[in-house]
């Protein structure tokens, strides 16, 4: 059925719309809508364009389909890594996410990163931890990064062929820093200012910034009063002294130790460790303790035992004649000697 009508009577879009739902089954032309200044200068009446194509309107029982556009070779990229990394087991929606750049990364580079960890021990389950992680991994260059990060590991830092494997599990990001920009000035500070003999024991702070995480943090400890050789001591006795936060870590913990514990800084210089336990579930409930009982244990005491171990030290003390802290005695008897 075709709508007949004169130019004074032809339908609007929504008497035609209504045509076609009664049931007429074709696709019925509209007249096109004509702008207000046309329908000003020609004092309203409706003039039909003919050199402008009538919107066709599908019916319901016979839609129009929509073209389908060929996929993009972006597309077709993106896809291909998807596969791939969901092949290896790895959350492949989650390295994209928080790494863009990994979706104009071509695909045979993310292979060859993955036949060369492959090729050091790193097994696909090691693979399917690190790169969440640390998706940059992915984009890095194989040759030019990847590559000259483990040969300086193994040569410079001095890191066993059989470690490999743990400091790449441990700390993925090593592989992506570059060699000269990072990863030897952080060795050359490490063995030269702090005097750490065996690097390949803390890998994991090569990966540290010399100017934005080393020497804030001994700034800091001498803002406290600490001189900088007893900085420079602790550092050395405890080098994870460094991952720790000034502002999380240093000051709530130190504020305590002075204000609450009002003990001296002399023990933090033999006993940097202390900043490593949790203020609210180790060093406070054992100090109360501690205060509790009148006693005061040396720091390792009192912090590196388990909670056991704690409590039967403590009641030994209780029940003993403890010597006063200032004694030549105490150190001896409260001292470090927590096997």
């Amino acid at each position: 059925m075709r709508l007949r009508c004169s130019q004074s009577q032809w339908p609007t879009m929504a008497s035609a719309a209504e045509a076609i739902n009664d049931g007429s089954g074709e696709l019925v032309p509209v007249a096109a809508f004509v702008d207000e200044e046309h329908r000003t200068r020609t004092g309203g009446s409706q003039v039909y364009d003919r050199e402008k194509k009538p919107i066709r309107i599908g019916s319901p029982a016979n839609p129009t389909p929509l073209p389908i556009s060929p996929p993009t070779p972006q597309t077709s990229q993106i896809q291909e890594i998807i596969l791939y990394l969901d092949s290896l087991g790895v959350d492949s929606f989650h390295c994209l996410h928080s790494h863009p750049p990994l979706l104009s990364t071509p695909i045979s580079q993310i292979q060859s990163t993955v036949d060369f960890l492959l090729s050091l021990g790193l097994t696909i389950p090691d693979l399917r931890r690190i790169f969440p992680m640390c998706p940059d991994l992915l984009t890095s260059p194989t040759s030019a990064t990847v590559i000259r990060a483990t040969t300086f590991l193994l040569r410079e830092a001095r890191v066993a062929s059989p470690d490999l494997r743990r400091v790449i599990h441990r700390r993925p990001r090593l592989l992506t820093c570059s060699v000269e920009r990072q990863l030897r000035p952080a060795l050359y500070f490490l063995q030269g200012t702090i005097g750490i003999e065996d690097v390949s024991k803390f890998t994991f702070l090569l990966s540290c910034s010399v100017e934005s995480k080393f020497i804030p943090r001994i700034e800091y400890l001498q803002k406290l009063g600490f001189s900088y050789r007893d900085t420079i001591a602790m550092f050395r006795r405890f080098p994870s002294l460094f991952c720790y936060s000034i502002k999380e870590n240093f000051e709530p913990k130190f504020d305590y130790f002075v204000v609450e514990m009002g003990r001296d800084l002399k023990e933090l210089v033999a006993f940097p460790h202390y900043f490593s336990f949790s203020l609210e579930n180790r060093i406070k409930p054992r100090h109360g303790m501690c205060v509790e009982k009148g006693v005061c244990l040396a720091l390792p005491t009192m912090l590196k035992l388990s909670k056991a171990r704690f409590r039967a030290r403590l009641e030994v003390f209780c029940s003993s004649s403890a010597p006063v802290r200032n004694s030549p005695f105490w150190i001896n008897t409260h001292g470090d000697d927590v096997t």
